[in-house]
């Protein structure tokens, strides 16, 4: 059995559970038995390879010992042990305060998960399934990359899962071009399941991950915070799937919630790679720990003034945002300026309204920028979506070779020997300021369509507008006719 058939008989059995209601609860539900599957198969794996590592789970609530058994606990029995002792006890596992305490993410995933099954004999079921997953044998590991994928596919319809899902093709091209290093300080704000993470490692480990050292360099360097419990989850979930040991740097909290002028140097990263949601309000209160120009309570506003912040010099810096922050006033204004004048934003990447559907259709933008010298010129590179298609779609989405065209323009990794093209334009700096800082700079090589002049479109849509009149009435007549029959 597939991976993802073995996906869809779960959540088959799930659905005749009175008590999982919906995507978002079969997924959350799924994830927290995943996670302690994944956890207990690798805290074997660790007891074998070191003589001083214990699990941070008792030994009487590891999956192994209530959960790999098929004939094991079942029924009231069951569900009493996951409600009464299973769930309270994780939620309150001891901290040694040592670095790598597993227990951390142990706690940090169960925090807000929840047990919705109400059947002990369909739970039963379930466990069994997952029991078929062996997560200690690599090729079984990484065909889990389907379930992750299937889960993210079942989060379309389980609230505004478009804010913390980014398709893999653009998250794979941002940080191919931002090409990060073991060592060097990989930062995710607002990671949901955590894409540009896992994008990022495999990225490292098939460039430059060369020894143990430099895996430990990678893992060590790596940050993220996630708003929502079950993105959260599912992030830490997907980093011990990629061999992560101590996921525990993915934080459950709201990057905005810290004051602006608390993050100091200590707190400078190499490297930013994000889709900040957008489209969404912050609650009241948050933007009051921003500076008085850049307040607003608009979330994607006010990541890009913390990511401005949050880089050391040198620092780089890629970022999806909506076509609404380039030509935005007011405190958009404001904070296209600091962008411009602090770091160096280099190249601007447009994509088409279809990219991120059915999450979203909203014409969207890649922003790649490096801190330490303020903008000169602004390239400006318009993907297109291939001929002989009309739209990005579930069926037909964006592919990684599909942005080949624009790799292949970039100019390596100094950006040498960039040529204006159909799709390919360059705007100075002085040209934007004069605009008012409005980055939403129209592709020049495309001639607008001739709609025609104005006074005639105006004449010609009267003359219709009298004919429908004229129609209108003559059917009135007739039916007034037909009725005094």
């Amino acid at each position: 059995m597939s991976v993802r058939t073995l996906i869809k008989s779960i959540q088959d059995i799930m659905r005749q559970d009175v008590g999982v209601d919906g995507d978002a609860q079969r997924v959350g539900q799924l994830c927290w038995m995943f996670f302690l599957k994944i956890i207990d198969d690798q805290d074997q794996e660790l007891e074998l390879l070191r003589d001083s590592y214990h699990s941070p789970i008792p030994d009487h609530l590891r999956w192994s010992a209530w959960a790999a058994d098929p004939e094991g606990l079942t029924g009231e029995a069951l569900i009493d042990f996951v409600n009464d002792t299973l769930f309270p006890k994780l939620k309150a596992l001891p901290l040694s305060g040592l670095p790598g305490d597993r227990a951390r993410v142990v706690r940090g995933v169960f925090e807000d998960a929840y047990n919705y099954m109400k059947s002990g004999q369909l739970l039963r079921q379930v466990v069994n399934r997952i029991n078929e997953v062996d997560f200690n044998d690599l090729a079984e590991r990484q065909h889990f990359g389907d379930v992750y994928e299937q889960l993210l596919n079942d989060l379309q319809n389980a609230g505004n899962s478009g804010e913390y899902y980014t398709p893999r093709a653009v998250t794979a091209f941002m940080v191919d071009r931002i090409d990060p290093h073991p060592g060097e300080i990989l930062f995710d704000p607002a990671c949901g399941t955590g894409g540009f993470l896992t994008c990022s490692i495999r990225h490292m480990r098939d460039r430059y991950v060369k020894r143990p050292e430099d895996e430990q360099e990678m893992q060590g360097a790596l940050r993220a915070v996630e708003k929502k419990p079950l993105p959260h989850m599912l992030a830490t979930t997907n980093m011990l799937l990629h061999g992560i040991e101590d996921p525990s740097f993915v934080r459950h909290d709201n990057t905005l919630a810290r004051p602006y002028i608390s993050y100091g140097q200590a707190d400078r990263v190499d490297i930013v790679l994000t889709n900040p949601p957008f489209g969404g309000k912050e609650e009241d209160g948050i933007e009051s720990n921003f500076p008085k120009h850049f307040q607003t309570r608009e979330t994607a506003d006010l990541f890009l003034a913390l990511i401005i912040r949050l880089l050391k010099p040198g620092g780089r810096a890629a970022v999806v945002l909506p076509d609404g922050s380039l030509f935005g006033e007011g405190v958009k204004t404001r904070l296209k300026e600091a962008l411009m004048e602090e770091c160096n934003l280099h190249t601007i990447v447009r994509l088409p309204n279809s990219v991120f559907r059915p999450y979203a259709s909203i014409g969207t933008n890649l922003l790649f920028f490096e801190k330490g010298e303020p903008t000169g010129d602004i390239w400006f590179y318009e993907h297109q979506v291939p001929a002989g298609q009309k739209a990005y779609s579930m069926t037909k989405p964006i592919r990684l070779q599909h942005l080949q065209d624009c790799i292949d323009w970039w100019g390596g990794p100094e950006r040498q020997g960039r040529e204006e093209t159909p799709q390919a334009w360059k705007v100075s700096a002085e040209t934007i300021k004069a605009r008012g800082y409005n980055l939403d700079a129209k592709n020049p090589h495309v001639v607008a369509d001739d709609h025609g002049d104005p006074e005639t479109l105006l004449a010609d849509l009267a003359a219709a507008e009298a004919e429908t009149a004229g129609l209108r009435d003559q059917l009135k007549s007739i039916l007034a006719e037909a009725l005094t029959r």
